[in-house]
């Protein structure tokens, strides 16, 4: 796991490790690290040209600094001043659109390698996310994933178009800088250049408040994408519950916090940003005293001080940038350390079996299984049960029971803690995960629906499922008509959570999406429970059509709906208390009696 960076100024393996994402596009970062030295030598030619114009063309002097460059201009036989002026000027406008064009290059070649990088990485992250068990998705906010998948890795894509290679050409157009002026005047540049140790310092200060001032900037950003997030999702029940004040009350102090930390980083900079002004002033002052006296005692030109004019600026500019630069590689580096902190949670589930499902005819049996979702706070307890190919079975057992987790353990949703369960005599962790849940389909009692056609939600995008199927599937079910209605049938969007859909509708999309699958294994987790009388129907005759010559597992809460299962199985704190027929069941004068008799007298009132 990467290291935290929060106790040390850098972290040089967490950095190698973001650059191994470069590595598939290493010729774009060394072209554009090659740019970068290009620009920060084409940029000191500007004032040098200035300089030899201003002393050969206005002062009437040779310049002592740069004789090539007299000698270069002497060929062209230029006769007077205006048009050794205009000369000049059309080769400063020549090398001002060369230093253009590098530039677009390297801005161009800098976003696209980190728009590269980011999409890589932010595949990898998604892939790995998708594989968490759901354990993971139970203990840690959606929001927090939502905010390291999305915003956290569009701030490590900053480290490469405004980071390390700008820091790159910064650090080299100081140092060229810095060279230049000492060549031409080095006493001059000397004095100039005092101010400077201050600068770093003030930069050294900066750079460290900054950083915290973002961390928190990005603490907030993820606490208030979690709330936002799940206070959207479940809206119906704030509203449902006359929660809007109380819940507003709760997203202003989040708010209010993100506000403040936002405040923290603007106060940084306009604290920085003025000493770095009075600075430059006090830079240029200090070249207009000294190197005025310098010209007058013919030390230094009148040339040579417009450009330390330049260069003053020139200088100052890209340091004040890097107080900058290095807050948004440190950012990236703090937003990567995040994203690999999910990439190396190893929560995922094992997936080793190399066995596939082509021979299976679906024969299941559980063994002994024992499982919990914490420790050994046991939801299961020794559960063994068998069910033959195209048999059903029925479960059946109060809330908390145990009944979802039977069903979530034979898809490996979850991974059990002690027994086996077997598919033809095959144990489920020598089957390829793939494979395991393509052999089988499941029905839940919250049918979720993406926001997208009915078709694509029914398909969910399998390219061997074709419309013909899906509309014959729904013919059979006993959906085609109602979505024959609906504005452009198939096609027509359901929304977010297919909340332009009732209950009904939804459970039928789920059971055509079940159909045309084609499993082996089916699983309907109380999926009548949520409905109304004429819905159920519907949905008794879909169950008919989908349970044909198929293994079927049935979770229920309405015990009318399962009376033709060939086997019952009545579950109690985790531990199978009755198993039959429903009419065995019934002779028994047991638990399984006891609940149909509660249902039936319920359903008489």
């Amino acid at each position: 796991m990467a290291k935290s960076i929060t106790g040390k100024a850098f972290d040089f393996s967490l950095f190698r490790r973001v650059m191994t994402y470069v590595k598939p596009y290493k010729s774009m970062f060394y072209t554009t690290a090659f740019l970068s030295i290009i620009l920060a030598f084409i940029t000191i030619i500007r004032p040098v040209l200035i300089q030899v114009t201003i002393d050969k063309f206005i002062a009437g002097v040779e310049s002592k600094t740069f004789p090539f460059l007299n000698t270069f201009i002497n060929q062209f036989s230029i006769d007077n001043q205006l048009e050794g002026l205009w000369f000049m000027t059309m080769i400063l406008i020549g090398f001002l659109a060369l230093e253009s064009i590098f530039q677009y290059f390297f801005t161009l070649l800098g976003s696209l390698l980190g728009q590269n990088v980011i999409k890589d990485l932010r595949n990898q992250t998604f892939k790995h996310v998708i594989n968490f068990k759901l354990k993971h998705f139970d203990n840690t906010p959606i929001g927090q994933l939502v905010t390291r998948t999305v915003s956290d890795i569009e701030t490590i894509a900053e480290m490469f178009s405004g980071g390390i290679l700008v820091i790159i050409g910064d650090l080299l157009k100081i140092v060229s800088v810095i060279a230049c002026m000492l060549f031409i005047n080095w006493d001059l540049a000397l004095i100039t250049l005092i101010p400077i140790p201050i600068l770093f310092i003030a930069t050294s200060i900066f750079k460290r408040v900054i950083k915290k001032a973002f961390q928190d900037v990005r603490e907030q950003v993820s606490r208030l994408n979690t709330f936002v997030q799940e206070h959207i999702t479940g809206m119906s029940i704030v509203q449902l519950f006359n929660r809007e004040e109380v819940e507003m009350e709760t997203f202003s102090g989040i708010n209010k916090k993100h506000r403040d930390a936002h405040i923290r980083t603007v106060w940084a900079y306009s604290v920085f940003f003025p000493v770095v002004e009075i600075l430059s002033a006090l830079s240029i002052a200090l070249l207009v005293w000294y190197g005025f006296k310098e010209v007058a005692l013919e030390y230094a030109t009148a040339g040579e001080i417009f450009s330390f004019t330049l260069f003053v600026y020139m200088l100052y500019r890209p340091i004040r940038q890097l107080a900058d630069r290095f807050n948004t590689l440190q950012m990236g580096m703090v937003s990567s350390e995040r994203v690999f902190k999910v990439l190396d949670t190893d929560f995922t589930i094992p997936n080793n079996g190399t066995k596939d499902t082509s021979e299976l005819i679906g024969n299941i049996e559980f063994k002994n299984v024992w499982f919990a979702y914490n420790d050994e706070d046991w939801v299961l307890k020794n559960i063994s049960f068998k069910i033959k190919k195209g048999k059903s079975l029925a479960l059946v057992g109060s809330t908390g029971a145990g009944k979802s987790s039977i069903i979530n353990l034979l898809g490996r949703y979850y991974e059990i803690n002690k027994g086996n369960i077997f598919i033809d005599h095959t144990n489920i962790n020598e089957l390829k995960l793939q494979e395991l849940r393509t052999f089988m389909s499941i029905v839940l009692q919250d049918v979720f629906l993406f926001s997208d056609s009915i078709m694509n939600n029914i398909t969910l995008y399998n390219e061997n499922i074709t419309p013909e199927q899906v509309i014959e599937a729904a013919k059979k079910v006993g959906a085609h008509d109602f979505i024959s209605k609906l504005p452009r049938g198939y096609n027509y969007d359901v929304k977010e959570r297919g909340t332009m859909l009732s209950v009904g509708q939804r459970q039928l999309i789920s059971f055509i999406r079940a159909y045309v699958h084609q499993p082996q294994v089916l699983v309907l987790d109380e999926a009548t429970s949520s409905i109304d009388s004429e819905s159920e129907e519907l949905i008794k005759h879909a169950t008919s059509v989908l349970t044909k010559d198929r293994t079927s597992i049935i979770v229920a809460h309405r015990l009318s709906t399962i009376k033709n299962a060939d086997k019952i199985l009545v579950i109690d704190k985790g531990e199978i208390v009755e198993e039959g027929s429903h009419s065995e069941l019934l002779n028994k004068n047991g638990f399984y009696k006891k609940l149909y008799d509660y249902q039936f007298k319920s359903q008489q009132h």
